[in-house]
Order: structure tokens, then sequence, then C-alpha cells
């Protein structure tokens, strides 16, 4: 698993990278904030839930949550899967939005 910082992902999505980035915190969390991921919770993916992240298994995901600890876990569960390159957004939304508060 490697680490991306808020910086880094926040300046790939304005440069206009196609990223694929999951948020693995619960539906309310994501109702109260997000930046566009695609939903998946970390309980669906420790389940093997993960049908809808197939396509991404040869492709680089960026997994967040609220402080880093649950994307974390998702990465390496993710990496047992076999996929190959799971980034972990350090911080996760708390350092988000300290960093670029609306």
């Amino acid at each position: 698993m490697q680490d991306i910082t808020v910086e880094e992902l926040k300046r790939r999505m304005d440069a206009g990278e196609k990223l694929n980035i999951i948020d693995v915190r619960e539906p309310h969390e994501y109702a109260e904030f997000n930046i566009g991921a695609k939903l998946v919770p970390l309980g669906n993916i420790l389940s093997m839930q993960t049908d809808e992240l197939e396509d991404y298994k040869n492709e680089e995901i960026i997994v967040h949550c609220r402080s880093g600890n649950r994307s974390g876990q998702a990465c390496l569960f993710l990496e047992t899967m076999g996929y190959a390159n799971c980034k972990n957004l350090v911080g996760g939304m708390i350092a988000w939005q300290e960093k670029f508060k609306k």
C-alpha cells in the first residue's frame, strides 16, 4: 500500500486526471461531505462485496475515509484480493477539509 497526500490528490483532480477514488465511509458520513468518490463502505469490502470495484483491479485506486484508518484497512484487504495499486489518502477527509475549506 502506498500513501497519497490531500495536496497530491487535489492537484491531480484539478488537472482533470481520470481517477478511481473510493470512499469507504458510511452513507451518512458521505452525505455530510464528499469529494465525489464512489461510495463503497468498508464493511462491504471486508465482506468481499467488491463486484463494483472489479473493473479497477489492475488500475490505481485511491481510497479514503474520515481520517485514513479505515481506508488503510481497505487498501490492505484489497491488496490481499489482488488489487495491485491501492493508495491510502493520508489524513482522509479531516485533512482535506483542514487544507481546502470551502
